[in-house]
């Protein structure tokens, strides 16, 4: 009886903590995630960028429930979104957009809300991801469950059907690689402890992305991962998440 009253009181925690809120009608769904700390990265995974691990301590904030779709890109944009749509339509997240194009939506939408919307840094995005656990993937520690990859349905597929992670968040592994605030550094030698994010004074030459994709293998979709591109480059796997500051 004890253990049935701790679980359920832990699962009290998570609901509590995973409250979901839109700030207009056609905005994306947010997740208020409480403020807290973890230890980000991987060990034994230096090749990946994933070394040293190290304790971030986060202020509350909220992040997108899903990734950004055709729909919301349409009803914020005024315009139709780059990329095919593929099987699952508007329903499908949007692709083909580099980081400046995604930096403009996060504009309009704090324009139109009067709320602050950005990219995730890329610790704010493995905080969201990991939920509180320690696995492999954003959702558990079976890729089949949590993630598209592989390219097995040949394109992205409508967000929301795999298996969500502990906080309610979906398609964190996998479906499309999403955009992150930082720039790219070789290791977490220096990285901010806040959950800023790293950022250069002279600029980025590439601009780190999170979680894999329908097209990359699974080991690509782990939580710990990193890879980065050129901000101005896009691809038919590329999309990204929203964050919305609550502090």
């Amino acid at each position: 009886m004890i253990e049935i009253l701790l679980m359920m009181a832990l699962m009290w925690v998570v609901n509590a903590e995973a409250s979901s809120f839109r700030d207009c009608a056609g905005c994306p769904e947010m997740v208020e995630l409480t403020a807290g700390s973890f230890q980000m990265g991987a060990a034994g995974q230096r090749a990946a960028m994933t070394e040293p691990v190290h304790s971030v301590a986060l202020p509350r904030f909220a992040i997108g429930k899903y990734e950004i779709t055709r729909k919301e890109w349409k009803a914020v944009m005024g315009g139709g979104p780059p990329g095919k749509a593929g099987a699952c339509g508007d329903a499908c997240p949007v692709t083909s957009v580099n980081w400046h194009e995604a930096q403009v939506f996060a504009e309009r939408l704090s324009a139109r809300t009067g709320k602050k919307y950005r990219l995730p840094t890329e610790a704010e995005w493995e905080y969201a991801c990991r939920a509180g656990e320690q696995r492999d993937f954003c959702g558990g520690d079976d890729p089949g469950k949590a993630a598209w990859y592989g390219n097995t349905e040949g394109g992205a597929q409508k967000v929301g059907l795999k298996q969500p992670n502990a906080w309610g968040l979906y398609d964190m592994s996998g479906n499309v690689w999403e955009w992150t605030q930082d720039c790219k550094h070789a290791d977490y030698n220096g990285a901010p402890a806040d959950g800023s994010a790293w950022v250069d004074a002279g600029g980025c030459g590439s601009r780190i992305l999170r979680g894999g994709s329908w097209l990359s293998g699974s080991q690509y979709s782990r939580a710990a991962l990193r890879f980065a591109f050129s901000p101005e480059y896009r691809s038919g796997d590329f999309g990204f998440r929203i964050v919305r500051t609550l502090d």
